[in-house]
């Protein structure tokens, strides 16, 4: 079973602060991920976007932050909180505002990969994968993420996560 952690960035004036509305809309964006994908406004992470938070933790080891900014690009934002009229089957919503977008961005193109993946990188691959494998495939999951939100961050929006299964 494939679990998804989608990210849609999105100007925050076009964002209803509503449970429903916000899972229909991501619903949309996910059904035109791949155009969304190449216009630069989504991202997702497939099953081990818990672990490329755990790759940005060893932040914490390396820097001395007290206001964690590592725990933005993955688990930062607001939790959307379902309505009680809200279908049962939407996926956990979360809202970055453009100011943690602004810090996301910043932490990404300041942190360093090697030095991440020398504290973390070995708890990260499963028994039997390849090192370098594992290495490259968390090396292109930050890259994306440091285009991602750089774009987002440059034009001012938010962004605006979803956990699909």
């Amino acid at each position: 079973m494939s679990i998804y952690l989608h990210f849609r960035a999105v100007a925050e004036s076009e964002i209803r602060d509503d449970q429903t509305w916000l899972a229909a809309f991501m619903s949309e964006a996910w059904d035109n991920h791949a155009d969304e994908y190449a216009a630069g406004v989504a991202k997702s992470i497939n099953k081990v976007w818990n672990s490329v938070d755990g790759l940005y933790a060893a932040a914490g080891v390396l820097e001395a932050d007290t206001d964690e900014p590592w725990t933005l690009p993955i688990y930062g934002g607001r939790p959307v909180a379902h309505s009680a009229d809200a279908d049962p089957s939407d996926p956990p919503l979360m809202i970055l505002e453009p100011s943690g977008v602004s810090q996301a961005a910043d932490f990404l193109a300041r942190v360093s990969f090697d030095e991440l993946w020398h504290v973390a990188g070995a708890g990260l691959g499963g028994l039997g994968q390849d090192e370098s494998q594992v290495r490259q495939e968390f090396l292109d999951y930050h890259r994306d993420l440091q285009t991602f939100y750089g774009r987002a961050a440059a034009a001012g929006h938010a962004v605006v996560k979803a956990v699909w299964a």
